[in-house]
């Protein structure tokens, strides 16, 4: 069966904001290139994908991903859903059998992870890898291309199986450390850096602060001038 594969990146300047008490914007836009190079070189060690495509609204994000080898598609509605809606049309126009569409930010993916996934289209239409907390979506496997609509959001999970389901479509989960792990906080940036060893080395990671310094920062009130300009 042939595949293709979009991966969709936001804005530099709006990617992982849970981060900034801990990185500046440039080491933001550093770490988010760094996981996208290493996405896009697994989805390619995989030698399954026929095209892949990065769908962003940033330029300096789609001059990376021409960089790395991926067709580079600009955003042509805003919203992630609705941007990757289109691009999976051109992609249902094309004749495209199956369309994956997976996470940029996946820095333990290896190319066996992405090989079992979409070997799970065999059988089933509808394939989904879980986030770690179960209720996010982190990669889908549709055969074809919008058997499902875009969903992807708060407890997007549970909304595809239950689209399937409405669509009398099988579905099935894909659990693996490498497609569970995406980075939305500063913890989980230290995992990945204790699992994956040296692959993360040149990645903006800050020293290890212990976990209560941490939460003591995330809770501490906003001084006093800070709190009357947002009031």
């Amino acid at each position: 069966m042939r595949y293709r594969a979009l991966v969709p990146v936001k804005a530099l300047s709006a990617a992982k904001s849970r981060l900034i008490p801990h990185l500046t914007q440039e080491q933001r836009n550093t770490l988010v290139l760094a996981m996208l190079q290493h996405v896009l070189r697994t989805l390619q060690d995989s030698h399954m994908l026929e095209q892949i495509s990065v769908v962003s609204p940033d330029p300096r994000v789609l001059d990376y991903a021409r960089m790395c080898g991926a067709l580079a598609l600009a955003e042509e509605l805003p919203g992630h859903n609705a941007a990757l809606h289109a691009a999976a049309l051109e992609e249902q126009k094309a004749g495209t059998p199956a369309l994956l569409t997976i996470a940029a930010d996946l820095p333990l993916l290896q190319a066996g992870d992405v090989r079992a996934f979409l070997e799970q289209s065999r059988t089933f239409p509808v394939v989904l890898a879980p986030s770690r907390d179960g209720t996010g979506t982190n990669a889908l496997l549709v055969r074809p291309p919008l058997a499902v609509s875009y969903l992807f959001g708060a407890n997007s999970l549970a909304r595809y199986l239950q689209a399937a389901r409405e669509r009398q479509l099988n579905s099935t989960l894909y659990t693996s450390i490498g497609l569970a792990l995406d980075i939305d906080t500063i913890d989980d940036l230290y995992e990945a850096q204790l699992l994956s060893g040296d692959k993360t080395q040149n990645w903006p990671i800050p020293a290890q602060e212990s976990k209560e310094v941490r939460e003591e920062e995330n809770s501490a009130p906003l001084p006093p001038t800070l709190t009357a300009k947002h009031a």
